[in-house]
C-alpha cells in the first residue's frame, strides 16, 4: 500500500468515475484502474464494485477511503512541518465554501500576505460537505463557512456578517411591494443551489419558517449561474448579499423587500479542536 495508491483511490471514492479519477490525477484510466486492482490484491478484498458507468465503493472501500483521508492528510503536515523547521515557507491550507471562496475571501488572503510575508496560501473551494470533509480528513487547516457542524470535532468562530436577501429580475412584479408577506413567495420558482451547499440549507429552512410552499424549485450548480437565472426571470434566490453586491449596484439585479429579510447570518473560521 503506498500514498500514490491511496491518492488515487481516494480520487476515485470522490468522483465515482476512473475516467474522472485520472482526468483530476492527470494520469492514464489505465493507471487508476491497476493502482485499484493493487490494492484489492494487497487487502485481499473488493474496495469498488461497478454501478452503471461508473463505481461505487463496497463497505471495505467505503472504510479504505476515510482511513486514507485520514493517512494522507498527516503525510501532508508533517512534510510541511519538516519543511518550516529546515528554513522552508510556511504553508496555510484555507477550504471555503463557494460564496465566501469567491466574494470574501480574495480579500482577506490579499490582506493577510501583505501582514504575512513568506507565507504560502492555497485555497480550495466546495460545498459544505466537501468543506466539512476537508477538515476532518485533515486536508485543510481552516475553513471558511456557515455555523459549525454540531457532533463533529470542528469548533467555529463567527468573524464577519453574512446578510442574505431576496433577489430577482428586474422589474419583478413585487420588486416596488415596501413589504413582502412572505408566502407571497409561494406562487415563484426558487433557484436553489445543489444539496450539500450551505446556502441551499439556509434557503430551505428559510422556505420553511417563513411558511413559503414554492410552486417549483430550480437547482443550479454555481452562484453565477444563479445569478445569470435569476436576472433573466427564471425565478428568485435567497442568497448572500457579498454575492449579488455588484448586481444590485449595477440593477441587473433586485432586492425583493421581504418580510424577515436581510436574514443575518454570519461567516465562521473552522478549525478541528
Amino acid at each position: 500500500m503506498t500514498f500514490g495508491q491511496l491518492r488515487t483511490f481516494l480520487e476515485l471514492s470522490r468522483t465515482g468515475s476512473v475516467r474522472r479519477a485520472a482526468a483530476a490525477l492527470f494520469v492514464t484510466e489505465p493507471s487508476v484502474s491497476a493502482a485499484v486492482s493493487a490494492l484489492q490484491k494487497d487487502l485481499g478484498t473488493a474496495l469498488v464494485e461497478r454501478e452503471g458507468r461508473g463505481v461505487r465503493l463496497t463497505p471495505a472501500g467505503q472504510e479504505l477511503a476515510q482511513h486514507a483521508a485520514l493517512i494522507l492528510g498527516a503525510a501532508d503536515r508533517a512534510q510541511r512541518a519538516v519543511r518550516e523547521v529546515g528554513g522552508g515557507s510556511r504553508h496555510l491550507r484555507v477550504a471555503a465554501v463557494t460564496t465566501a471562496g469567491e466574494y470574501v475571501l480574495p480579500a482577506l488572503l490579499k490582506q493577510f500576505l501583505s501582514d504575512n510575508p513568506g507565507v504560502q496560501v492555497s485555497l480550495r473551494v466546495g460545498n459544505r460537505v466537501d468543506v466539512i470533509n476537508a477538515l476532518l480528513s485533515h486536508e485543510a487547516d481552516l475553513a471558511v463557512a456557515g455555523r459549525p457542524p454540531t457532533g463533529t470535532e470542528i469548533s467555529g468562530r463567527a468573524f464577519l456578517d453574512n446578510p442574505l436577501v431576496v433577489v430577482g429580475a428586474p422589474g419583478h412584479h413585487l420588486d416596488t411591494d415596501r413589504s413582502i408577506d412572505p408566502p407571497v413567495l409561494s406562487r415563484e420558482t426558487w433557484l436553489v443551489r445543489e444539496p450539500g451547499s450551505g446556502t441551499r440549507l439556509t434557503t430551505e429552512e428559510f422556505l420553511a419558517t417563513a411558511g413559503i410552499q414554492p410552486a417549483s424549485l430550480m437547482t443550479v450548480g454555481s452562484n453565477s449561474a444563479i445569478k445569470s437565472a435569476a436576472a433573466v426571470g427564471l425565478g428568485v434566490t435567497l442568497i448572500s448579499a457579498d454575492a449579488v453586491a455588484a448586481e444590485l449596484a449595477l440593477g441587473t439585479l433586485v432586492q425583493l423587500n421581504v418580510k424577515g429579510t436581510p436574514m443575518m447570518r454570519s461567516w465562521f473560521a473552522l478549525s478541528l479542536k
